[in-house]
């Protein structure tokens, strides 16, 4: 596998080599300086060029990154309509395991990239100076942030009440339905709401991840272990402990976290969860 030394020497010096690319930015995880490095992460890559088309006509000139395993051009699929405007993306992974996430900007779009940037961009190359200023990466953007009560209420009441349609799911025997909401909602607010008193505890000077993948290392490991349990879904025996367990930590924490910021605890958990045992028990009766 190549080194990330190998792979940055080789993503600058084709920039340098081509006139048409005059600038090159380094975003995500590779520029995150609180991120552990592996050799799963992409190289997220940005090259502002002079002139789309020539890049876009053929993909040849993205041989010399090396032998591809598979390639997706977002912006080139009829199922997925394209999202970045006038971008052009290229996601690629290659037979020695790495993997490239190169963008094409347009180099009329360099001042609305970095107004819009999340603050993790690293500059790696320029060549004509259109960077005003020193742009420093930081994850600022996805720190914790400490929660309004406005923000602390809808949390509660989207959890609560897309709770109710996977109980429908459930009692309808529509497992799928009830497997998506509770992936795609429910346990997500509840993450949401860890991650609160996570800030709480520990300040909101720092982020817990993407899809929260590193709140394991905040949360007591009780905690940890019974929130793990809740991704057993494979029958509906699984799937009525999965939406309990979620109510008990949600409760436990949405009630630390109202404590802790004088927010006012909502009533509908009660109304909500006694709704839910009588469905549940009339299945069972």
């Amino acid at each position: 596998m190549r080194s990330e030394q190998e792979m940055m020497n080789l993503l600058i010096s084709f920039a340098k080599n081509d006139n048409r690319i005059r600038l090159v930015t380094l975003e995500g995880s590779r520029a995150n300086k609180n991120i552990p490095r592996d050799t799963f992460q992409d190289y997220d890559i940005s090259y502002f060029v002079t002139d789309m088309d020539s890049f876009k006509k053929d993909d040849e000139w993205l041989n010399v990154f090396g032998k591809r395993l598979i390639m997706q051009k977002p912006e080139d699929m009829e199922l997925f309509p394209p999202e970045l405007g006038n971008w052009f993306s290229y996601l690629m992974l290659f037979k020695d395991r790495n993997r490239i996430d190169l963008k094409l900007i347009p180099i009329d779009e360099v001042e609305e990239y970095f107004i819009n940037s999340d603050g993790l961009v690293e500059v790696l190359l320029d060549k004509d100076g259109p960077v005003k200023s020193e742009v420093v990466a930081n994850d600022r953007k996805y720190w914790i942030k400490k929660p309004t009560a406005r923000e602390f209420d809808d949390c509660c009441n989207e959890f609560w009440w897309v709770s109710t349609y996977v109980v429908k799911g459930l009692a309808r025997k529509e497992i799928l339905f009830a497997i998506d909401h509770l992936n795609e909602i429910v346990r997500p607010n509840l993450l949401r709401m860890m991650s609160w008193q996570i800030g709480l505890e520990r300040g909101f000077t720092f982020s817990v991840g993407k899809n929260y993948k590193f709140i394991d290392q905040y949360l007591p490991k009780d905690d940890w272990e019974t929130l793990l349990t809740t991704y057993s879904e494979s029958s509906y025996t699984n799937m009525w402990e999965a939406i309990f367990t979620c109510y008990e930590l949600f409760r436990k924490y949405s009630i630390s976290v109202a404590e802790n910021l004088g927010y006012k605890y909502p009533d509908y958990d009660e109304a909500i969860t006694k709704y839910t045992q009588n469905i549940y028990q009339s299945l069972n009766e």
